[in-house]
């Protein structure tokens, strides 16, 4: 079997700001973005998925933003979006398919335990985590946990991971802690550059095993050592913190393989479809139930 894990958050941004992506119902309620999601994940269904999982940030803000001040939070999402995260999750419940909301935790969390619970499960063939988000590509494994970009139709297995960041899986929480993510709010250290982390976490793995001094290291074709060394020395305890704001946490509650399989829609279904005008979703899901059948 396969296992598909989905960023709903990622796909509740994705459709809300696409061109396309607005759509306002009789009651006055922009609802495009959740019709979105909700059309693309019977899709899925449709197409073949058979355990599937979708995490969501139920709230922005999480542990991180106690242990930094300049981390993401919700100030700024638009009112028309943030409106839609409660709904998505309902919608996404309606159509029998299990989801994690996330409070404490961010869905990225979600998203790293359940491929760490069905990576241990020799049932399944590949799990395939649906974000194109650069942090969980800590999570991919070989070619049996892979990343799927389902906008561009990209998979990322271990070497593409490689390829793309310049490091392998395991060493993405120390890239980041170095060059920083603005996506969750962190800088990473001055100088240390995308090309430069790479070269060094290339051969050091982990922030741990970089040498204190520039004269011990030993990477290749590296220009500015002693600035690096120098900077890193400097800021090492921000280097940690960051390195901790991008590992995600897998000690999560997120079931079982089994309990992510899909079996069909509750009866809320039909409620969600007429409020989202998204008929067309109860046809998706009885060709999937067909398909099974």
């Amino acid at each position: 079997m396969q296992v598909h894990l989905v960023d709903g958050t990622y796909e509740l941004f994705r459709y809300f700001y696409s061109p396309r992506g607005g759509h306002t119902n009789a009651a006055g309620d922009e609802v495009g973005a959740t019709r979105g999601v909700l059309r693309s994940v019977a899709a899925m269904l449709r197409d073949g998925a058979t355990h599937l999982g979708v995490a969501t940030d139920h709230t922005v803000e999480s542990f991180r933003n106690d242990l930094w001040d300049g981390y993401k939070t919700g100030d700024g999402i638009d009112p028309e979006l943030s409106a839609q995260f409660p709904w998505v999750e309902d919608a996404l419940t309606a159509l029998g398919v299990t989801v994690w909301p996330m409070v404490e935790l961010e869905a990225d969390d979600a998203l790293a335990a359940a491929a760490a619970v069905a990576a241990t499960d020799d049932r399944v063939q590949r799990v395939l985590i649906c974000t194109p988000d650069k942090d969980l590509a800590q999570c991919v494994v070989g070619d049996r946990v892979v990343q799927l970009d389902r906008r561009r139709e990209e998979l990322r297995d271990a070497d593409g991971v490689l390829d793309k960041y310049g490091v392998p899986p395991e060493s993405i929480p120390d890239w980041l802690a170095l060059v920083g993510d603005t996506a969750d709010g962190f800088p990473g250290l001055p100088g240390w550059g995308a090309k430069s982390a790479a070269a060094v976490l290339r051969v050091y793995g982990h922030l741990d095993a970089i040498p204190a001094a520039p004269g011990q290291w030993d990477v290749p074709g590296l220009r500015g050592a002693a600035k690096l060394a120098g900077t890193l020395a400097a800021s090492r305890a921000d280097a940690e913190l960051f390195r901790t704001l991008a590992t995600l946490v897998t000690d999560v509650d997120v079931g079982t393989v089994d309990g992510w399989r899909w079996s069909g829609p509750t009866d809320a279904l039909d409620e969600w479809c007429e409020r989202l005008d998204a008929p067309d979703v109860l046809r998706t899901v009885g060709r999937a139930l067909a398909e099974r059948s």
